[in-house]
């Protein structure tokens, strides 16, 4: 059998598995390792027989007897696990009835493991880990550490919540605002990784992707009056409706080359309709900011008719609303584009001092194409190369590579 399909399998159930054994158990740290040890079990035994009807059902139960094993230390009992997970009955209170429509954990389980207890930061890493599925080496990517940092911090969030006896029930009225707040930043982490990945042979990881706006349209279903759950929502139409343009062969394809009849307009209507119902209500978020950048891009008929004045405005009003690096480093090829690249590198060039945006790929890149706008060929082939040296994605990489023969040529 195709490891993809254990894969998928896996990717769509595992939020369901936790949330069960949550119930159940309670430790965050002990469920994800045994439903950890369950997908392995999974990918051993399904290989061999094939994905079981009742896929869930045999997770659960898998997951559920590691950790009875671990608690009971009954060694005797490991290795009959898979025997006992196709051949039992479905325990009645982790798995529900056939006739009753199961229903989706995902969101759920994102507001659970947002626990008040953790830092934000801590909340959303713990989440994206646990539910999304998202690796260590992904989820420190997107904060911009080292994955030896992040691993220590899921391990001291894990701490955390076992020290504070943490369970996991549904937020009080209180605490909705801020599990709210993290849960986007969960979802808008997910979808970032899912429409430009980190890292590997791929542009895209669409599944990711589709998955973090299913979410987030639950969520804005939910509380339609929310401004930033309908930004977020904005935001992630308008962006992956670019999807499809973005990649050629496994080849990155650049905002400025896509072929733009292969955008999806309907995404852009509906992303451009959320944010024309959002953004009259008064108060604008950085989710909204970032979804109005979006809609520029998305109603240029062309590159060329990129109205980049207006987008570094908007970009100078996120540095205001949620100021980060980041930030700055988008404003600056904003700038660069609308007022000439020297006003670029003005703001690149402090970024440099900061050690999380020196290790990160995109500071080296944005550099280079300001400094091959302004000529200074040199310079830009030394940026580019840095770029390429850090960065694990290698369809980034084989862009990078390509725009360096292509300057360094004769």
């Amino acid at each position: 059998m195709d490891a993809r399909v254990v894969e998928d399998v896996w990717r769509r159930e595992s939020p369901h598995v936790l949330a069960a054994l949550l119930r159940r158990y309670g430790d965050l740290g002990d469920c994800e390792d045994a439903a950890q040890e369950a997908a392995e079990a999974a990918a051993r035994q399904w290989a061999r027989d094939g994905v079981p009807d009742d896929a869930r059902g045999w997770l659960i139960r898998v997951a559920s007897r590691r950790l009875i094993d671990r608690v009971r230390a009954d060694s005797a009992r490991n290795g009959r696990e898979e025997k006992v997970g196709v051949a039992q009955p479905a325990d009645a209170y982790l798995v529900p009835p056939a006739d009753q429509t199961p229903q989706d954990d995902s969101l759920r389980l994102f507001l659970l493991c947002c626990h008040p207890c953790l830092s934000r930061s801590s909340q959303v890493a713990l989440t994206l880990h646990a539910v999304a599925g998202l690796s260590t080496a992904q989820i420190a990517a997107a904060y911009l550490v080292p994955e030896r940092t992040m691993t220590q911090r899921l391990t001291r969030a894990r701490s955390a919540l076992r020290a504070a006896g943490a369970t996991f029930d549904l937020p009080t009225e209180a605490e909705v605002p801020d599990r709210i707040a993290a849960v986007l930043d969960a979802c808008h982490v997910m979808f970032t990784e899912g429409h430009t990945r980190s890292g590997g042979d791929a542009v895209v990881d669409s599944l990711l992707a589709e998955e973090a706006i299913r979410l987030t349209r639950q969520l804005h279903a939910a509380i339609p009056d929310h401004d930033e759950v309908s930004g977020a929502l904005a935001l992630m139409l308008l962006t992956h409706a670019r999807s499809a343009a973005r990649a050629d062969g496994g080849n990155l394809v650049p905002l400025a080359e896509q072929d733009r009849s292969r955008w999806d307009q309907d995404r852009i209507a509906e992303g451009v309709r959320i944010l024309e119902r959002v953004l009259p209500r008064g108060h604008v978020g950085r989710f909204q900011l970032q979804a109005a950048v979006a809609a520029v891009h998305a109603e240029a008929a062309t590159y060329e008719d990129t109205d980049w004045r207006q987008i570094s405005l908007l970009y100078a009003m996120l540095a205001r609303v949620a100021p980060s690096p980041v930030v700055t480093l988008n404003q600056a090829v904003a700038v660069g584009m609308a007022f000439g690249p020297e006003h670029g590198l003005g703001l690149v060039e402090p970024l440099l001092g900061d050690p999380a945006m020196l290790r990160h790929h995109r500071t080296h890149a944005v550099r280079a194409h300001l400094l091959e706008m302004s000529s200074d060929l040199a310079s830009a082939l030394d940026s580019y190369r840095q770029a390429a040296l850090l960065t694990t994605s290698l369809p980034e990489q084989r862009y990078l590579n390509a725009r360096i023969r292509q300057l360094d040529s004769p």
